[in-house]
């Protein structure tokens, strides 16, 4: 059987950016791979990773549920923090091609999400300031959402952009994705994006991060989630604080 959440026609109506939590309860996916539950909102938080298995899973067959009719004027909808100030609601984004960065556009980082608790593992950092959505897609978005071309750096140290993730699922997994959008956007295209990271009851490190994006003209479309997971250490979610593990296994995509 196939585990079910609701993960709804993502567009912005016109409202504040809490609505996205209206959005969030009107439509239900399928999300692979198999399991033997059947459950419904949130579900994807309560996926536990396994050691040594594929580091992210396709939600809905890789189809995303945005509406690619939807797109609007250039602009980011970025949700309040919640009750434990962490980026639970998810953020919407209506990029294009002068949303693009480059890495010279990078400025010094300091904002330290919920769950945030830096250990060094044969000599790497094992976290990151996850970005919801990447500087490197949001060139001119300040952090109100509106498109300002003075904001050349992208949306870097907004919290409500932020949470912390692993490094490898950072730089490993996600970059894969976020590359989508870039190429797309290079390619003159318009795409919706929409990041949502998954956290489990009132545990203050996500679990994973909950990722698609569509194409005006439909040629991109993906859905994923992606599990907040590093090789060799084992997270205790509910902090942030972590153990080295070297019975975790994460393969490389």
């Amino acid at each position: 059987m196939s585990i079910i959440v609701l993960a709804g026609a993502w567009y912005f109506t016109g409202g504040t950016p809490s609505s996205l939590n209206d959005l969030v309860q009107q439509a239900t996916n399928m999300v692979t791979p198999k399991t033997t539950n059947d459950t419904t909102t949130g579900d994807l938080a309560k996926l536990t990773y396994q050691s040594g298995k594929p580091a992210f899973i396709y939600v809905n067959h890789n189809k995303a549920k945005l509406n690619p009719q939807k797109w609007q004027t250039n602009h980011v909808v970025y949700s309040v923090l919640d009750h434990f100030n962490r980026t639970s609601t998810g953020n919407l984004a209506y990029l294009e091609s002068r949303n693009l960065a480059s890495d010279s556009n990078r400025v010094r980082q300091y904002v330290e999400p919920t769950g945030w608790h830096q250990k060094f593992v044969d000599g790497q950092p094992i976290i990151n300031r996850g970005h919801l959505i990447a500087y490197s897609i949001s060139k001119g978005i300040n952090q109100n959402g509106q498109y300002n071309p003075a904001d050349t750096s992208g949306d870097q140290n907004n919290p409500k952009n932020l949470f912390t993730q692993t490094a490898f699922s950072n730089q490993r997994i996600q970059t894969i994705f976020e590359q989508k959008i870039r190429d797309a956007l290079r390619d003159g295209k318009r795409v919706i994006f929409f990041a949502k990271p998954e956290f489990r009851d009132h545990e203050l490190m996500a679990r994973g991060i909950h990722l698609e994006a569509i194409s005006t003209d439909k040629s991109l479309n993906f859905n994923v989630y992606l599990y907040n997971v590093q090789p060799n250490v084992s997270f205790d979610y509910a902090t942030g604080r972590s153990t080295i593990d070297r019975n975790m296994h994460v393969p490389d995509p």
